[in-house]
């Protein structure tokens, strides 16, 4: 791996039974972009999340890392080790614990950076103190981010499913990542959700610093957002590149974009 390659997934492939669900894929995420995989249904782009995630292991193929204590083979690694590694995920359906406010959900969010034991949290030492004075202003600097303040002591079991879905995107922030994986961020939301998501993306890798790996079927938000794009189908890759030079990919075109109202609605997005 380079020096400004966040992560690396090489020849990867996935058999279900007889099914190939992924099939000899690779590309490079740099730091401090936004890569988006897009593709019609069925063609393996949760799939690829999914190993990222440690959630399905690879039949053939290795996923490097390099992650803030050096680089790691993914593939080698357990699947709860992965949020200590710096990569936070979200679903494409809604996460979050229902009967706890939105604070109390971000909260969890900080889980993997706690170092305080029991008998430090049982008698409130200084140092657990200090650790939940660290864990507050995280949180409260992603609720400013986010514009949360007004939800910050809501019920999640009462919210809209839009403020929801930035909850859950919040809560991810929480843990501090290098790599964000955004599993269809736009899914569910109204136009003016999906360009409040779109801001808040821009905002993420801006000013947090995050690299964004995203699945999204959205092209408006895909255009708006990714510097770089990986078009799928039938579990292979089609084509690599801009926004713009993956739009004009024939193969894409016939596979993913499918009627010419879509492709003139990705090109005036594009330019």
């Amino acid at each position: 791996m380079t020096g400004d390659i966040l992560l690396s997934a090489r020849n990867l492939s996935v058999r279900f039974g007889g099914v190939l669900a992924v099939n000899d894929v690779s590309f490079d995420v740099r730091r401090g972009e936004v890569f988006t995989l897009i593709g019609p249904n069925g063609a393996g782009k949760t799939t690829v999340f999914n190993l990222i995630s440690r959630i399905y292991t690879p039949t053939s193929g290795e996923i490097d890392y390099a992650g803030p204590h050096g680089t790691v083979k993914l593939t080698d690694q357990p699947p709860h080790r992965v949020a200590g590694l710096g990569i936070a995920r979200t679903f494409q359906n809604i996460e979050l614990f229902e009967h706890a406010t939105v604070l109390h959900n971000l909260l969890i969010g900080r889980h993997t950076h706690r170092q305080t034991g029991f008998w430090s949290e049982l008698f409130f030492t200084p140092a657990t103190r200090e650790a939940e004075l660290q864990a507050r202003e995280r949180v409260e600097r992603v609720i400013d981010l986010l514009d949360l303040q007004h939800y910050r002591d809501s019920m999640v079991a009462g919210l809209p499913y839009g403020v929801r879905k930035v909850v859950e995107l919040a809560r991810a922030l929480c843990a501090e990542p290098q790599l964000l994986l955004l599993d269809e961020p736009s899914s569910g939301l109204n136009v003016e959700e999906t360009g409040d998501m779109a801001f808040w993306i821009q905002d993420i890798v801006h000013e947090l610093g995050v690299t964004v790996l995203m699945v999204e079927h959205d092209m408006t938000l895909v255009s708006r957002v990714s510097d770089r794009v990986v078009a799928m189908n039938q579990g292979q890759v089609l084509a690599t590149g801009t926004p713009r030079e993956v739009q004009s990919d024939a193969a894409v075109i016939e596979a993913y974009l499918g009627s010419i109202d879509d492709v003139a609605s990705l090109r005036r997005t594009a330019a």
